[in-house]
């Protein structure tokens, strides 16, 4: 659709630290984007909840409203970086009815009820895009959506939330324990007054919820993920890592599987594709992740994410995840790229759910555990240990003993056992046996092991 008036309408919704450097790039770099663009791109109002709060002397005062009802429906092109579901949600359906495009870097949204914005946007002919939406500034979503879009994604693992990252890393290299770690991330900006949705891993599944969904052009909801976030990782937890070879990350991982039942001989599980059984597992969660693999070299508050493609094979994605500026580089990048749809006319991919795949539970994931235990301290208790196991059908790749000490009922010493690769379901139930021998004090710590 052709602009009539020789300029690319633009709203945006939200003027916090992101909105305020999207605001600052539209207006101080006019040329070079509509070079880019092919007609000049004019901010036409800010939408905020209060526009008396002071703000950067780069917004003009006159651009600011508080009706944002109004402001989406005088616009081409509309920007949110308010967050949250709503009002964001209504905003931009109203947005998409009025016939603009929307760029949004809302996981939360997303990741809750994208395919919503999804059907508006394909019945209406306008554009979606979302780049910002999970890794910051790092190109993530276009190459997974469009650049292989003619390849068979099999595999996504990585870092995509900033904030754990900065914890764990320096839990790692400066011995803080967890609490100290998010105090100094909050102090640096890295984390928000309530660190919920970072530490307990939220923002990170609403993230894998949008990957997956790209990767294997399947709906993939946040409920679907399997959650699990930082605050049970302790400081033996970190020196145990560093004693095996390893460095904890919180990863996002989502990947075809195959459950149980197709791998037990019967015709479903027998030869090819196995279409009617083969779906996707999406999970978050701590993982030791050996120091060889570039994913332990990720420090700070950087994400990396593989991919893993059939024909491409593997590629990394690495960058700042977050932050002010490096948000906005990657939301006016997708502003460039819809607004010249508008002038040129076209559109954009739509959303891709023709796989339809289902997704599995954590249980059909192949992981592999480092499982820490306290134990009595005398002869056979390794022996009752490794039945275990075995009972599972799991076998065991390497023990480690530490210390010995004596507790207060007798002898007792720390047994750190790793696994081969078994099924999560498999794994987690050997948990659960080995909790009940008599002869075990405690399970201390279990956790997944990727990347080996």
């Amino acid at each position: 659709m052709a602009v009539p008036d020789g300029a690319v309408r633009v709203a945006l919704l939200g003027c916090g630290v992101v909105g305020t450097e999207v605001a600052r790039l539209l207006l101080t770099q006019g040329d070079d984007l509509a070079a880019r663009v092919g007609a000049r791109l004019e901010l036409v109002g800010i939408a905020v909840r209060d526009a008396s709060v002071p703000r950067d002397p780069v917004v003009d005062p006159a651009l600011l409203t508080t009706d944002a009802e109004d402001l989406v429906t005088r616009a081409d092109v509309v920007v949110e970086v308010m967050g949250g579901i709503e009002p964001a949600r209504g905003l931009l359906l109203r947005a998409i009815a009025s016939g603009a495009a929307v760029v949004t870097a809302n996981k939360a949204l997303l990741g809750a009820d994208g395919p919503t914005l999804y059907a508006a946007a394909d019945a209406a002919g306008v554009d979606v895009y979302f780049e910002a939406a999970v890794a910051g500034a790092i190109p993530l979503v276009r190459p997974v959506r469009e650049s292989l879009a003619g390849d068979r994604v099999t595999r996504v693992l990585g870092i995509v939330n900033g904030t754990t990252n900065y914890v764990l890393d320096q839990m790692t290299t400066t011995g803080l324990d967890l609490d100290q770690a998010v105090k100094q991330a909050q102090e640096l900006g890295y984390a928000e007054a309530n660190p919920t949705a970072d530490v307990e891993g939220y923002d990170a599944a609403a993230k894998a919820a949008i990957l997956a969904s790209l990767a294997f052009h399947t709906r993939v909801a946040v409920d679907d993920v399997h959650r699990e976030g930082i605050l049970a990782v302790t400081a033996e937890d970190v020196a145990w890592a560093q004693r095996t070879g390893h460095v904890i990350k919180l990863l996002a991982i989502a990947e075809l599987a195959r459950p149980a039942a197709a791998d037990e001989g019967t015709a479903e599980g027998r030869g090819g594709e196995d279409a009617g059984r083969r779906g996707v597992v999406v999970r978050v969660h701590p993982a030791l992740v050996p120091l060889d693999h570039p994913l332990a070299g990720v420090h700070g508050a950087f994400n990396a994410v593989f991919v893993e493609a059939e024909s491409a094979g593997e590629l990394m994605f690495y960058g700042r995840g977050a932050g002010g500026a490096p948000t906005a580089s990657a939301v006016l990048g997708d502003v460039v790229t819809v607004a010249r749809h508008r002038v040129t006319g076209g559109k954009g991919p739509v959303e891709s759910s023709y796989a339809e795949l289902p997704v599995h539970g954590v249980g059909e994931a192949r992981t592999r555990y480092q499982v820490l235990l306290r134990v009595e301290d005398r002869p056979g208790v390794l022996a009752q240990v490794a039945q275990a196991f075995a009972a599972r059908g799991v076998s065991i790749e390497a023990v480690r003993q530490g210390v010995a000490a004596a507790g207060d009922d007798g002898a007792q010493a720390d047994i750190l056992v790793v696994t081969h690769q078994a099924r999560d379901a498999a794994l987690s139930a050997t948990v659960a046996d080995i909790a009940g021998l008599p002869v075990v004090r405690s399970v201390m710590s279990v956790l997944r092991v990727e990347g080996a």
